[in-house]
């Protein structure tokens, strides 16, 4: 079945319960993205719809978390492309809202906050990115809660249970804050949905597949994988019970002139505060993620690779 575009939230209710309905659907899926879609939101899309009866896309460039004009109007946009893309996943609908229909009265005046945890890493190089993204985040599991569409009675049969469908959202590992944010607000708010977080998909060099990578020059792209380089360091290190050396990872990434560090550093996965005592000296124990974000000539690239022992 070809994929469905929808434009407003009420078309996506009604375009959810039909398929839901028809499908005899246990489960949704959804797929936020912001387009300009690559191979890492195909393993998105495609493990939505190995562990759904329905999936849901949404693409919409979000202009609340951009602090850069010019950075915003520089996100491409590559509607076509990504609906083949999303099409060749077996996603069912796509849910592409012009700006009007997501902020029907302009900028919100309440949004959600991201705290603490927001302010630090991406969000002390970018205030207000993360209040921006879990607003967008927010509605968008809203549109996407399955049943949302169907009669007043919720009269929905699902299999031999009977009740409304399972509901998950997926996201990147990539963007490792934003997932440890959209977590913390699903269970401090309380929203009906599980958040299945899909690994890192890189090309065959290791750089980590971006949206912004296309913006990168030969010259510079070679030098961004002095990024993923230094987190293998840490990850081997970390495999192999040795003590981690962050000094000696960052330098490699300081020892390439095109490569303008922002911070680099290994934190607890879910706090994201800082494992320094695992760093150093002694043998790193337990579970930990190291971050790295840089800016390579124009384009700031982030990156992550989780570490165990």
């Amino acid at each position: 079945m070809a994929t469905q575009l929808v434009t407003t939230a009420a078309e996506l209710r009604e375009a959810s319960a039909r398929l839901l309905a028809q499908n005899a659907g246990r489960s949704q899926g959804l797929v936020p993205t912001m387009g300009a879609l690559h191979e890492g939101h195909a393993r998105l899309a495609r493990t939505a719809v190995e562990q759904n009866d329905v999936v849901v896309a949404s693409i919409f460039v979000n202009p609340l978390q951009f602090g850069d004009a010019v950075d915003l109007d520089r996100y491409p946009r590559t509607l076509d492309a990504d609906l083949a893309l999303l099409e060749e996943q077996g996603v069912d609908l796509v849910f592409a809202p012009p700006v009007e229909e997501v902020y029907p009265g302009g900028e919100p005046l309440v949004r959600v906050t991201a705290g603490s945890l927001g302010e630090k890493w991406e969000g002390a190089s970018r205030p207000g990115h993360f209040d921006g993204a879990l607003t967008v985040v927010a509605k968008l599991l809203h549109y996407g809660i399955p049943g949302a569409g169907l009669p007043a009675t919720g009269a929905f049969v699902s299999g031999s249970g009977g009740g409304l469908p399972a509901y998950r959202a997926y996201f990147g590992q990539k963007d490792a804050q934003q997932l440890a944010l959209v977590r913390r607000m699903v269970a401090d708010l309380n929203f009906p949905v599980e958040i299945v977080a899909v690994p890192t998909v890189r090309s065959e060099d290791g750089l980590a597949l971006s949206s912004r990578n296309r913006f990168l020059s030969a010259e510079e792209r070679e030098a961004a994988l002095v990024l993923s380089r230094a987190l293998r360091l840490l990850a081997e290190r970390a495999n192999a019970h040795r003590p981690l050396d962050l000094e000696s990872a960052q330098a490699l990434v300081e020892s390439q002139p095109l490569v303008g560090l922002d911070y680099f550093d290994v934190v607890d996965p879910r706090t994201l505060e800082p494992l320094a005592e695992n760093c150093r000296k002694v043998p790193f124990r337990g579970e930990g993620l190291a971050i790295i974000a840089a800016k390579v000539g124009p384009v700031r690239l982030i990156d992550n690779v989780p570490l165990s022992s």
